[in-house]
Order: structure tokens, then C-alpha cells, then sequence
């Protein structure tokens, strides 16, 4: 029996090729890890080389749409208080996505060139997002509808920001967000 697989060469062009079943058996076997996963993730929403997926940041985009509404209908302000910070295998793992078995082994694999920037800019946004819900809470309390507008654009500017660097990282690149880049965003 044969079988037709995709095959990237070391110039990175990809080919079909026939295989008789018991050498593609075996090819799989003697390959790496990594190169295993690489070709299982081929096609899905997860990036080839850094085993991260941009459906994660979904859960942040939400957030700063509902931060952006709150100026003009500070009712929402309890819209956003329900969301918490969700790990990436719970995002995946709630999803009901028909891969996220595979985005949340992808993940665990993702090599820490990428995975340790991203962990730590989510948490940065996971930070961001809290602290200004409770600082746009204050000033919606104290009746200040210009400290309410300017602490919404802030936190929204910030966390945009925040994503984008997500982002480039799941795509490939490593991006960092210092300390005062931060500390200008929210000086602006």
C-alpha cells in the first residue's frame, strides 16, 4: 500500500511523495518529536513553529471591547468584572474547538524561545486587565466621568499593545514590552 505525504525540504519547499505504507510507518517512528508535532499542527490554527494559536488572544480582545464601551455605558462596568484570567490550556480546554487537544499539546511543546515571552506578556495583560477594572470602578463611584474616559483609553491602549506583542510572538517573533514602554503608555 502506498500513501502520498507532504514532505518540507531543507530549502523549506514542500512536496508530495509516495511512500509504501511500512516506510512511512517507519519514517514517523525515527523522527523527532518535534518534527511529529510540527506535522500534526500543519494545517491547523496553530503556528508551525512556535505551537502557539492567536484563538487565545479572543479572550483578551473581549475584555478590551468591553473596557472601550464602558465611557458611554458605565453599566457594562459589571459585564467586565465577571471576566477572570484564564490559563491557555483552560481557554483551549473550554473552547469546544475541534483541535484544542492538539493546540494544548502544541503549547506544552512550544519551545521556550516563544513560550516564556508569551507567558510573561499574558500575565502582564492578566495584571493590566484587573488593576484598571478596579481603578475604571473608582471613578465610575466617584462620579468622574473624565478620570472614567481617560482610565478606559489607557487600560484599551495598554492592553492593545500588550496583544500585539502576543501576537508577534506567536507568530514568531520575540518582541518584549519593557518597563517604561509601559509606564509611557500609560503616562499618554
Amino acid at each position: 500500500m502506498t500513501r502520498n505525504l507532504l514532505h518540507r525540504g531543507e530549502d523549506g519547499t514542500r512536496r508530495m511523495i509516495m511512500m509504501s505504507h511500512e516506510t512511512a510507518s517507519e519514517e514517523v517512528k525515527n523522527s523527532d518529536p518535534a518534527d511529529q508535532l510540527k506535522s500534526r499542527v500543519a494545517g491547523a490554527n496553530i503556528n508551525i513553529d512556535t505551537f502557539l494559536a492567536t484563538d487565545y488572544l479572543n479572550h483578551f480582545n473581549e475584555i478590551v471591547m468591553l473596557l472601550d464601551m464602558i465611557p458611554d455605558m458605565p453599566d457594562i462596568l459589571d459585564e467586565a468584572k465577571i471576566w477572570q484570567p484564564k490559563s491557555y490550556t483552560q481557554h483551549f480546554a473550554d473552547s469546544g474547538l475541534s483541535d484544542s487537544d492538539l493546540t494544548i499539546e502544541a503549547y506544552e511543546n512550544a519551545p521556550a524561545v516563544f513560550r516564556e515571552p508569551f507567558d510573561e506578556t499574558i500575565e502582564r495583560m492578566n495584571k493590566v486587565v484587573l488593576k484598571n477594572i478596579e481603578i475604571i470602578e473608582a471613578a465610575i463611584d466617584g462620579g468622574r466621568p473624565e478620570e472614567l474616559a481617560v482610565a478606559a483609553a489607557t487600560a484599551t491602549r495598554l492592553l492593545q499593545r500588550l496583544i500585539d506583542v502576543a501576537a508577534a510572538i506567536i507568530h514568531g517573533d520575540t518582541p518584549n514590552l519593557d518597563q517604561s514602554e509601559i509606564d509611557n503608555l500609560l503616562a499618554d
